[in-house]
């Protein structure tokens, strides 16, 4: 069976998407697609080629490809691909820093405003769903960080670990510690401090607090797999695919030339904090492979709950050989029915 990309020309040249009045009076809110999915669900290739044949900028909604020199276990795109292929928001930070959703939000409205006012449609595409869902919703006005909180919300996690901090939080706000990795002592903490300073529940005054919602069109769309297993297949392979090109390598030359511990968020990020342990003799190599792969899957699971509820998502088969092309077309044709439509009103 033929790639999806590889199908004839005549089949992907299509003509112009963008008339002059996207952003008139008549439809003031320009256009932004999303396109999201797990991890492993071919959202890179689906993007790569629908850059090819949309006038669009890619915006990365990635936690982990920001980290500058961390390439092979974020499966970031490579340099080709990116001469070819405007990309942004990779390789902006190096790994001793932290990036928030506050932060991710800043840098991709005002990117986006760039691209809409070059003409141009922003792509954005990963797998960091509470990046879109804030971009999306906005932030709500929560309680400002208060260092004293913390100071003792670490001291906690210093004797019993995050995982059961993350126990914790979800004794207090069940919905919150669902959507996150028991290891993600960033959003944990934040979380638990939102507690602590105000008596309740992050999701509970997140729903109270509307925030002002992103100011475009957003055409969204998903590739998420018909079958886990076969998902749970291309995470492995993957994997397998990190470790040949050098993943151990990567992060032992991270660790030396950077001021690194186990506790940042990079070195948090799925492949590397099993890897840190390899190097440090936790684990053996098999243990590596297993414990990289079977949190890798925890990720994609996590990722398929936020997106289960989300309304207004175009949904694709990930494991579909055709499902880039889908994604192509839905995009083309969704933009131009609303373009449409808004000039008939």
């Amino acid at each position: 069976m033929r790639e999806w990309n590889s199908l004839p020309i005549a089949f992907l040249d299509f003509p112009p998407l963008l008339p002059d009045s996207f952003t008139d009076a008549v439809n003031p809110l320009p256009p932004a697609f999303f396109l999201m999915g797990p991890t492993a669900s071919g959202k890179s290739d689906a993007a790569l080629a629908i850059a090819r044949r949309l006038p669009v900028e890619i915006i990365s909604v990635d936690s982990a490809q920001v980290y500058r020199e961390m390439d092979i276990g974020t499966a970031k795109p490579d340099a080709h691909t990116r001469r070819e292929t405007r990309h942004h928001l990779i390789d902006i930070l190096d790994p001793t820093e932290r990036f928030s959703a506050a932060d991710f939000c800043e840098r991709a409205r005002d990117l986006m405003r760039d691209i809409t006012a070059a003409g141009r449609v922003p792509l954005l595409v990963g797998g960091t769903m509470l990046y879109f869902k804030a971009l999306q919703e906005g932030l709500s006005d929560l309680p400002e960080a208060d260092p004293a909180i913390r100071e003792v919300i670490d001291a906690m996690a210093s004797e019993v670990g995050w995982p059961a901090m993350h126990e914790e939080l979800a004794r207090l706000d069940a919905e919150t510690a669902e959507r996150l990795d028991p290891h993600d002592a960033q959003r944990i903490q934040r979380a638990l401090e939102v507690i602590h300073a105000s008596g309740r529940p992050l999701s509970e005054l997140i729903r109270e607090r509307p925030p002002a919602a992103l100011p475009y069109r957003v055409i969204a769309a998903s590739l998420e797999p018909a079958h886990r297993a076969a998902l749970h297949e291309r995470i492995a392979q993957r994997f397998e695919t990190m470790l040949e090109l050098g993943l151990i390598g990567e992060v032992r030359t991270l660790r030396s030339r950077f001021a690194l511990d186990p506790e940042l968020p990079s070195m948090r990020c799925v492949g590397y904090r099993q890897t840190w342990d390899y190097l440090d003799g936790k684990l053996s190599l098999r243990e590596l492979r297993d414990r990289a792969v079977a949190a890798t899957r925890q990720l994609a699971k996590r990722q398929l709950t936020w997106l289960r509820p989300w309304s207004g998502i175009a949904r694709f088969d990930a494991l579909s050989a055709n499902a880039g092309f889908q994604v192509l077309e839905y995009f083309r044709h969704a933009l131009q029915e609303s373009d449409n439509a808004a000039l008939r009103e």
